[in-house]
């Protein structure tokens, strides 16, 4: 399957782990240059380099080290390169606990990182890419849209909002210019954030490691987590030219876990 993106560019964020890496990893086999951006500096020309590995037709792949979540490392990555044809969003998910603990600061920080930093960097890109006909954006949110996890009430809460608005910015008039906005709404993956919600769940039950994945599994009717590739090439073929009739649409990959009809 062609996916005709040789030539293209790509900004990805948290792109040194995970489910960042993994579409950074994928782009890049299609011949996308990428511009990865993500916090450790060391964690990322690591990972820029086992991408530089697997690209393909000439594709480069680039980095900057810096928190995309802030005002300065927004600049700092607009910097090196202002226009892309396909952006796709990602910042670590907030910690777990109870909404009874969480001030307002830790609501503010929340929506800065899971709301607010992806309509930044849409309005930034977005133009210019209706401006050239073609614009694909991909927002990484989470399975807790579709239903909500008590314990990841900021979670919930922040990329909720950040779903309603692009519902309709999806819609505007960058559709008819051939700009696809769409939501990739992971379940549980096996990613150091899959670790970091285990040990929490640790420390609060006591129970081993082995005995929560065993529980969680269960109630994933494919008996697994997912495996990032399969999140990466899922992330590739929604910015291809095949998928351009796919537009504010929120795609869930949980392997079958979200009960519901629609």
């Amino acid at each position: 399957m062609n996916l005709n993106l040789t030539g293209k560019t790509a900004l990805v964020c948290g792109a040194s782990r995970g489910l960042g890496y993994a579409c950074a990893e994928a782009l890049a086999k299609e011949g996308v240059s990428v511009l990865m951006v993500a916090r450790r500096e060391d964690v990322l020309q690591e990972a820029a380099e086992r991408v530089m590995k697997v690209a393909t037709h000439g594709a480069m792949v680039t980095y900057v080290a810096a928190d995309i979540t802030t005002e300065v490392g927004r600049v700092a990555v607009f910097s090196v390169q202002q226009d892309f044809d396909i952006l796709v969003t990602n910042a670590g998910g907030p910690a777990p606990g109870d909404f009874r603990q969480w001030n307002k600061d830790t609501w503010m920080a929340a929506v800065d990182a899971n709301m607010y930093t992806p309509i930044a960097l849409i309005q930034t890109v977005i133009d210019g890419m209706a401006a050239r006909g073609f614009g694909r954006i991909i927002n990484i949110t989470s399975g807790s849209v579709k239903a909500p996890i008590d314990v990841l009430g900021l979670s919930n809460g922040a990329r909720s909002g950040l779903t309603g608005f692009v519902a309709g910015v999806a819609r505007s008039d960058v559709a008819a210019k051939g700009v696809t906005i769409n939501n990739l709404l992971p379940g549980l993956f096996d990613t150091d954030r899959l670790q970091s919600l285990t040990e929490s769940a640790m420390q609060a039950t006591g129970q081993s490691e082995e005995a929560i994945h065993t529980a969680r599994k269960a109630n994933i009717p494919v008996r697994r987590f997912g495996q990032a590739h399969e999140f990466g090439a899922m992330c590739a073929f929604l910015c291809s030219d095949l998928a351009g009739y796919i537009t504010g649409q929120n795609i869930l990959m949980d392997g079958g876990a979200y009960p519901g009809t629609f």
